[in-house]
């Protein structure tokens, strides 16, 4: 029979689907395990990337199906956002055409992969079944003083109309079109996740065994904990004061002038009436607008201009002219900073480059720093001098004591912080959740009410060719009645930064058909936390983080019971062309659905598994997809060779007794290893390129043994168990191979539900083993022994064996080196 690889997957397939084998339900008595890759947003077509990431899933849920687990597996699609918004608007449709449309063609896609997904949990965001929960957990939120709206300098995407998150600004530049961003004044809606900023922080130790050290140390330092204290300096001649975060409350004897960002609320006032306010607010609306990544950036050329303004030194008494500086961001600290020109470098350049005083207040051990002869600032540890009743303490002992201080007498405290920022999930675009907010003149911004949920987004509009939203210039839309007075009201026409959406989905699939509630406590407590999460490095700092944020959030509010989402993860590698990543620009793309029409879809499976570990990237190949073709053509045709000899048996069924031969009892063995192998690769590293190998090389024993094994009927047990093993273990990479060609040795039920097979202690033992003898370190001979044999009877068999005894002839032999299980090495004189 010729392997028809269409027919045979899309067969199986359908199998799959009208018997619902992969659908799950919570069982009690069974150990559940979820594994979740993260979920596609619906482009029209799958990539590579795709076809690995989900691969490797499946292998997961495969597995621990085999393992006896009840595993969740779900799909679904993350559906809106401004992608799908400006393909529709480019290709002349409505966004939710364009996107359920591609979610047919995706979802066909994935199923001709074979992927063992449970298809009636699928949840698309885009959807009010969806989003109405969302909106729900906005209210709450609200209740809960987690949500809050204020104006503020944005980051704004000119392209895209509509405001970005700080973590989707990517060195300047909008993370979907690679704009330039902007800063504009806008009210926006934002949620606290700097609420949670110290328990995000401390929860990433309960992670550390499951997580990748890469991300949660990315982490770590977009939360950015930094500890110091908060200084306030008065105003001089006014009766307020400015207030300053440092980690180096050592250095405020050094403080010779201060910085502020252009941003800092205080500016115009420091400015009013002074000869240099035009030369500032021209400086500060050059600034705004840069990049704040650059702003930040070692290699920045420093700049700033003096407001005619002046603070005082609370320890020093001396008067400091404050500064507006490129450098200093409104949103770190409380956007100003002391300047210790002597003892940070940013503050050295800035003080050279404009004249401004320079104090020493530690010097290094040995040497006696003179501010007029400093190439750099010193900002190593040392003795304090100059700094009145501190001086000759070490510095880090007068941090804590200037802190002391600081406290004692009103001047400042102790406090922490972070460079993480409260999250805007303000859009200014049409395909989002819509925010359940209404605006009333008589009562202000008031919470739509639950019993009104969901507000649903209309489909009936049209959306504007340069991607301004709809929404506010629909009066179908945003006319509405105030749920408190009655009056005529406006309802918010901004919606929510689609991580919204993607940061609670793994929960809604425990439940996803439930239309009375987003879950139900009893699914949330048997499913969650997943088990395995599977997706790209890149989204660190902004899925993940906002996940773990949501899943605290949703705690705090009554909905789950646990403190992390994810218990465990995994960051596949992408998958290359020639070094480099996919791209159409590139013309290097390689489409699945042509692979999968011209080796199968086992074949793209396999070489996606079988090319690199699952966390490093691999470069796609001809010669390594159709090395895997290969591969599944010589199990094929292997099968088919000896059908007729083979019996409808088990995996590692096949007994001591059966394997009578050095043939047989050495493929029983290597069957039993394979199986240790595999599972131990599979179960504990997700090594699958290795666990691949494993059975390969067990094929490659089948074909050896073969004719020697199917000559009598013991023989012809050994060959069926270890053929039966090689299809069981190869169901999780190859599962339509491995179904059709289990069902041609005559077996009735799927090999998808079969037990991972249990390798036994007494095969792994071999009745003989080989050793090389050597003399004085060179091959001389070979020896087959009894795998028991005892050092004495090994020693006197080497020197025994005849080609060896050449070799000793008029020579002494001074000793005798065994190494058990591999060689010999007589030592002769």
């Amino acid at each position: 029979m010729k392997y028809d690889h269409q027919s045979i997957e899309t067969r199986w397939q359908k199998k799959w689907e009208d018997s619902g084998i992969f659908q799950c339900d919570t069982e009690a008595d069974k150990p559940k395990y979820y594994v979740l890759e993260m979920f596609p947003y619906p482009s029209g077509n799958i990539h590579m990337g795709h076809v690995r990431n989900y691969s490797i899933g499946d292998v997961v849920a495969r597995f621990k199906r085999m393992q006896g687990f009840n595993v969740l597996h779900p799909m679904g699609w993350d559906a809106f956002g401004l992608p799908a918004e400006n393909a529709a608007i480019k290709n002349g449709t409505h966004p939710a055409k364009w996107t359920f449309a591609n979610i047919d063609n995706m979802r066909s896609q994935l199923k001709r992969l074979g992927y063992s997904y449970d298809w009636q949990r699928e949840v698309a965001t885009c959807t009010p079944e969806y989003y109405r929960w969302e909106q729900l957990f906005f209210l709450r939120f609200l209740e809960k003083g987690l949500v809050y709206r204020k104006k503020a300098a944005q980051n704004w995407c000119p392209k895209c109309h509509t405001v970005l998150a700080n973590e989707q600004v990517i060195e300047g530049l909008c993370w979907r079109c690679d704009s330039a961003v902007e800063q504009k004044e806008l009210t926006q809606w934002f949620l606290r996740i700097t609420d949670y900023a110290e328990e995000l922080l401390a929860d990433l130790s309960k992670l550390e065994n499951g997580w990748p050290e890469r991300v949660l140390s990315m982490q770590r330092n977009w939360i950015g904990k930094s500890t110091g204290a908060e200084i306030r300096f008065a105003l001089d001649g006014r009766d307020d004061s400015i207030t300053v975060f440092t980690t180096r409350p050592d250095t405020i004897f050094g403080a010779t002038f201060m910085s502020i960002a252009p941003e800092h609320p205080l500016v115009e006032e420091l400015i009013d009436g002074k000869p240099q306010a035009d030369g500032v607010r021209a400086f500060v609306e050059r600034i705004r607008n840069m990049d704040r990544i650059d702003r930040q950036s070692d290699t920045l050329e420093k700049e700033g201009v003096f407001t005619g303004a002046y603070c005082v030194n609370p320890f020093t008494g001396r008067k400091m002219p404050i500064w507006v500086a490129n450098f200093v961001l409104a949103e770190y600290g409380t956007g100003a900073v002391m300047a210790v020109p002597a003892h940070d470098q940013r503050d050295f350049e800035f003080a050279r480059k404009y004249d401004l005083p320079m104090q020493v207040v530690i010097q290094p051990q040995g040497e006696a720093l003179d501010p007029a002869t400093m190439s750099a600032a010193w900002t190593e540890a040392g003795a304090l001098v100059n700094s009145g009743n501190f001086d000759g303490l070490a510095n880090e002992d007068a941090k804590q004591r200037i802190a002391d201080d600081l406290e004692t007498t009103g001047n400042g405290r102790r406090t922490i912080n972070y460079r993480l920022r409260d999250w805007n999930i303000s859009r200014q675009r049409y395909w989002g959740a819509p925010i359940p907010v209404i605006y009333c003149d008589a009562c202000g911004v008031v919470p739509e009410k639950e019993e009104n949920l969901p507000v649903v987004l209309p489909l009936d509009v049209k959306t504007h060719d340069d991607g301004r939203s709809p929404l506010p210039h629909t009066p179908a839309f945003y006319e509405c009645t105030c749920p408190v007075c009655g009056g005529k009201a406006r309802r918010e026409t901004d919606t929510m930064d689609t991580f919204v959406e993607s940061s609670w989905y793994f929960a809604r699939y425990t439940d996803a058909t439930n239309d009375k509630a987003p879950f139900t406590p009893d699914a949330l407590r048997y499913w969650l936390p997943v088990d395995q999460y599977i997706g790209g490095v890149e989204h660190a700092i902004l899925h993940l983080l906002y996940s773990r944020f949501f899943t605290k959030a949703l705690r705090d509010c009554g909905f789950i019971e646990l403190d992390e989402p994810f218990a465990n993860l995994l960051t596949q590698g992408m998958v290359l062309m020639d070094g480099s990543k996919m791209s159409k620009s590139k013309g290097n793309v390689v489409d699945p659905t042509e692979m999968i029409a011209r080796y199968g879809a086992d074949t793209v499976r396999l070489f996606c598994l079988f090319a690199a570990p699952p966390e490093r990237d691999f470069d796609w190949s001809e010669s390594g997809i159709e090395g895997s073709y290969r591969f599944v053509g010589r199990v094929w045709r292997l099968v088919e060779e000896l059908r007729e000899h083979l019996l409808a048996v088990g995996a590692c069924s096949s007994t001591a007794e059966d394997a009578k031969t050095p043939v047989a009892r050495e493929l029983r063995l290597k069957e039993h290893a394979t199986v240790r192998k595999a599972g131990d690769d599979l179960n504990d590293r997700f090594q699958f390129n290795t666990a691949i190998a494993a059975v390969m090389e067990l094929v490659n024993a089948l074909y050896l043994a073969k004719d020697e094994l199917v000559a009598d009927e013991s023989g012809r047990k050994v060959l069926s168990s270890a053929m039966s093993t090689v299809l069981t273990l190869l169901s999780p990479f190859t599962p339509h191979l491995s179904e059709e060609l289990w069902a041609l040795l005559g077996h009735t039920e799927s090999v998808s539900t079969l037990p991972w097979p249990r390798w036994k202690e007494d095969a792994l033992v071999r009745d003989t083993v080989t050793l090389v003898v050597q003399v004085n370190g060179k091959l001389r001979g070979k020896l087959d022994i009894p795998a028991d044999a005892s050092r004495e009877e090994v020693e006197t068999l080497a020197l025994n064996e005849p080609n060896v005894l050449r070799y000793l002839e008029g020579v002494t032999v001074r000793k005798v080196v065994v190494i058990p299980g591999k060689l010999v090495n007589v030592v002769v004189s």
